[in-house]
């Protein structure tokens, strides 16, 4: 199969980002009535990926002491995303951190005049999200998130940011064969896992479980990377 390899002169910036991609990552959060939201976040980088940043910063003469994850910087280019009241985000460690996220209104967030990834819907009755993602949206749902995060998934050369056509497999292989296999490993290991609370008891769910007025969601980071097939996420409550 042939890619376009684009921004390859990245590459530094590029591991750096493969870095968030291989951690472990909690994200606890509510949804108001209304659609406002706010959510907790919790990200810290898995062994190897550490190791291989550490190698790096050596090769190119930055100090060892050096942040890895900028957690201040990312938060100030995140709170300029639509959608968003604030962030805050603090480094509990070089390789780690934290923060809360306020959200104004679940359906403005990333929301551009081309349309909607979420969609929120509020009644007296039963209210509901549903999250949306596929290959058309995600490139401009990714550059309305952070510059920081647009260049990294492009110089990384993931499916997602680019529009490139790809499998699963097919990616974690690109990524061994620049990277090394441990580190894709790391990448296919990876998820995103998360519990949300609604105003009400959740009536039905669509990829995840719930209880009460709780929805607990569990996802491989490598489908969103991928997007192999459409994501789809929906509550009702």
């Amino acid at each position: 199969m042939m890619i376009s390899v684009r921004n390859f002169s990245f590459l530094f910036f590029a591991v750096l980002w493969t870095s968030l991609f291989s951690c472990a990552t909690r994200i606890d959060g509510s949804v108001k009535e209304g659609g406002a939201a706010d959510l907790a976040l919790k990200t810290s980088l898995e062994p190897r990926t550490a190791s291989l940043i550490g190698s790096l910063r050596a090769f190119t003469g930055e100090g060892a002491d050096a942040v890895i994850l900028d957690g201040p910087a990312l938060g100030r280019s995140m709170a300029q995303a639509p959608g968003i009241l604030s962030v805050s985000l603090w480094n509990t460690g070089p390789q780690a951190l934290e923060g809360a996220i306020l959200i104004s209104n679940v359906g403005d967030f990333l929301a551009s005049a081309r349309g909607r990834f979420i969609a929120f819907t509020e009644g007296r009755e039963t209210s509901s999200i549903v999250v949306t993602l596929d290959r058309n949206s995600a490139p401009e749902i990714i550059s309305r998130l952070s510059p920081e995060v647009e260049g990294y998934l492009s110089a990384l050369m993931a499916p997602v940011a680019l529009g490139e056509t790809m499998t699963r497999q097919e990616y974690l292989d690109l990524v061994a064969s620049i990277y090394g296999r441990p580190l894709a490993d790391e990448i296919a290991a990876a998820r995103i896992r998360g519990t949300i609370e609604f105003p009400r008891p959740v009536k039905a769910i669509q990829g995840g479980k719930s209880s009460g007025r709780q929805a607990e969601f569990d996802i491989p980071l490598l489908d969103i990377l991928v997007l192999e097939q459409p994501l789809r996420y929906e509550v009702s409550w």
